[in-house]
């Protein structure tokens, strides 16, 4: 064993053939030292027997004792029961799948070490299916010398495999310890334990281990490795931002007298933070390098027109703009805004979405194609297959969470002329912790619009249960006696989009039988495009009174004169969305209001949850707590992002060495930058999750 060496093959280990080998590349296991980095998802123990009567339903524990008797019983199907006793108490074991070979194990008086998990059955404490290992007529009272480790696992490798691999694997690094690729003065700076010495701890933790600690993911072992994790991932995403600073794009360096005129004319004056942010984008772009730069703002707080004054700086220099949204409620916004704003210009944005029908889609694409649309609006369907733009000059990405980094490479790689790549801009009405900011944008410069507009009044929140809904309904009917405007919102409140429509649509009903004098509308996911564009604009217009929608209306509809926000089931919710839920109103003269409504009995998170909104109106806030609260999958929607599926590392949990692990990463990449590739290597794989973008 001690001639194999780390970077060997899995397939020279003990028991691994060419198929083993094949299921455990699915677990992204090739060599084997990427079995060191190959760890536990928990710990069982089994350092210690369990006396029968001290066991508690619902926890996992080793016991010993003698058989008393086993037999096959037929209730409903066919089962084998085990009686078990020891000093303390009788329990039972249970077996729906079994042999009769196996039934004849169980012999009266034998002795017996099980595992599993306690329920309480019919006749008192048993476990099913437990782990077993028969001694006979003598008791061995032998158990492990630490903590079983529980490995995450595909199909075709139990857990007993992957111990005795990552046992093989141990053995050799207690050999040849794996190299240590942080620099001395980053472990003597940080002061980080031996990297052999964490692994082989978090793989066999010692039965005096902190098992409180292990689970909570503070034990310093465990952040020995967060560390360098969080590290890789920073590293991967700042050689894809270097890499983009390596290549070329056209300086865009027309459009500063069209920018004067058009923001002349505008009826309203640019806050100091919109200004700040336009310099570094007009800066950015007159560069002979893709601008890679992410806007973050408060709702409300003017991000939109920031992306005209660069779109028309990129149209004015001869190229081709593209703004993506992620929805198509939003894409229509936009593209309602743009061309307003545009109309003095003469320039009239191109439509294009999936739902768009044959024949205007084709017209929209040759426009696109031939280079005549110097101004393209849409969804997911602008970085589709089967076109290219002629001369795209500039990227807008809103809603910069909803997208992945694989979806914000394609389409900048759409608009790729000869060795030039476009610019792009990325835009989140999100506000990111900066922790987290770190870590999941390390590739993207940030401006952030931290001021609102000056007629932007702050809204005040209150939490009220759903029991006081006629009361809600009754300051409903006020508002819309004194001319104002409320929404009516129904989230998503089981993954089905059929359920949340039918909760808007009995809302629809209750409201309009609670208002008779009153107009109510209905917008969700499931309406036709036409049909959700006829009822925002009735409710624009002022011919409807209430809104009733779900979350499709959370980003990009401006409605000055809606004053009241209703959200049902906030308890349900993350700070975030309800946060920019409630940015949707608050946008006229009047004050205006949020009204969460909550289902009793309320659990402590959701109780806290609801107090942060009552105390803020500030989204960086409240983008802090819904981190801390509810993880950075709430905030940046995990699914959609590509955000990092770290092995161990929780970026709620370990945000606070996002600061080390820059400085750290700094340092690497200034002195001893032929350490990255194999730190990324180590924790991402053959490749970064970007090279293939």
């Amino acid at each position: 064993m001690q001639s194999l060496r780390s970077n060997s093959s899995v397939i020279a280990l003990k028991g691994v053939g060419p198929a083993l080998q094949k299921k455990l590349e699915r677990l992204n296991l090739y060599q084997i030292d990427d079995l060191f980095f190959f760890l536990p998802l928990r710990y069982e123990d089994r350092t210690k027997f369990s006396e029968i009567s001290s066991l508690k339903i619902g926890s996992r524990n080793l016991v010993t004792g003698k058989i008393l008797n086993s037999e096959i019983t037929f209730r409903g199907r066919r089962v084998l029961l085990v009686n078990i006793k020891d000093e303390s108490d009788e329990m039972t074991l249970r077996f729906f799948h079994f042999s009769n070979q196996q039934k004849l194990q169980f012999k009266e008086d034998s002795y017996i070490n099980f595992f599993g998990e306690v329920r309480k059955g019919a006749f008192g404490l048993e476990m099913i299916h437990p782990e077993y290992q028969i001694t006979g007529k003598n008791q061995n009272l032998s158990t492990n010398n630490s903590l079983t480790p529980i490995y995450p696992s595909t199909d075709g490798v139990q857990q007993g495999r992957l111990r005795s691999l990552t046992n093989q694997a141990l053995n050799i690094m207690h050999a040849a310890p794996p190299k240590e690729l942080l620099p001395k003065e980053i472990y003597k700076k940080f002061q980080l334990p031996p990297l052999a010495k964490a692994i082989n701890f978090l793989h066999r933790p010692p039965p005096e281990a902190n098992l409180d600690e292990i689970i909570s993911g503070t034990h310093p072992f465990q952040q020995r490795l967060v560390f360098e994790e969080l590290l890789a991932h920073y590293l991967s995403l700042r050689k894809l931002r270097n890499l983009t600073v390596s290549e070329s794009a056209k300086a865009l360096k027309q459009g500063k007298e069209e920018i004067k005129n058009f923001t002349s004319e505008l009826p309203f004056k640019l806050t100091e933070a919109q200004m700040r942010v336009t310099k570094d984008i007009l800066v950015d772009l007159e560069k002979p390098h893709p601008m890679m730069r992410l806007i973050q703002g408060d709702v409300g707080s003017g991000k939109t027109i920031v992306a005209a004054i660069a779109c028309i700086k990129a149209i004015a220099s001869g190229y081709q703009a593209a703004i993506m949204a992620p929805t198509e409620i939003l894409a229509e916004q936009h593209w309602h805004s743009f061309s307003n704003w545009f109309e003095t210009l003469s320039i009239k944005p191109t439509w294009l979405s999936g739902s768009q029908k044959v024949a205007s889609r084709r017209e929209s694409l040759d426009s696109i194609t031939s280079g005549n649309a110097k101004l393209v609006i849409g969804t997911h369907a602008l970085f589709q297959e089967g076109f290219n733009f002629k001369n795209l000059g500039l990227v807008v990405i809103d809603e910069q969470h909803r997208f992945g980094v694989h979806q914000r490479m394609a389409l900048r790689n759409k608009g790729v002329s000869g060795k030039n790549k476009p610019h792009q801009l990325v835009m989140t009405a999100t506000p990111i912790p900066r922790t987290l900011a770190m870590a999941a944008y390390a590739d993207l410069d940030t401006s952030i619009i931290d001021e609102l507009p000056p007629n932007r009044q702050p809204i005040s929140t209150i939490a009220v249960p759903e029991t006081r809904r006629n009361e809600v309904i009754k300051r409903v009917s006020s508002a819309c006696s004194r001319g104002q405007q409320a929404y009516w919102v129904c989230p998503l409140i089981e993954e089905s989009e059929m359920l949340n429509c039918q909760a808007a649509e009995a809302s629809y009903k209750i409201l309009s039988e609670a208002l008779p004098n009153f107009r109510i509308g209905m917008v969700h996911g499931r309406m036709k495009p036409a049909q959700k564009e006829k009822a925002m604009k009735d409710f624009k217009d002022g011919l409807t009174n209430v809104l009733v929608a779900t979350t499709v209306i959370e980003v990009g509809v401006d409605i000055p004169n809606a004053s009241l926000m209703i959200i049902e089931n906030a308890e349900r919710m993350g700070l975030s969305q309800l946060h920019q839920l409630r940015g949707r109103v608050g946008r006229g003269k009047v004050k205006s209001h949020c009204v969460l409504l909550y289902k009793l009995p309320l659990g402590k998170i959701a109780k806290e949850r609801l107090a942060v909104l009552r105390d803020t109106n500030d989204g960086f806030i409240v983008a802090q707590r819904d981190l801390e609260l509810r993880g950075p999958g709430e905030i940046l929607g995990s699914k959609q992002t590509g955000l990092p599926q770290y092995r161990i590392a929780d970026i709620g949990r370990d945000g606070y060495l996002m600061p080390k692990v820059q400085i750290a990463a700094e340092s690497i990449l200034k002195n001893h930058s032929s350490y990255v590739p194999k730190i990324i290597r180590r924790w991402l794989g053959e490749t970064s999750r970007y090279e293939k973008v």
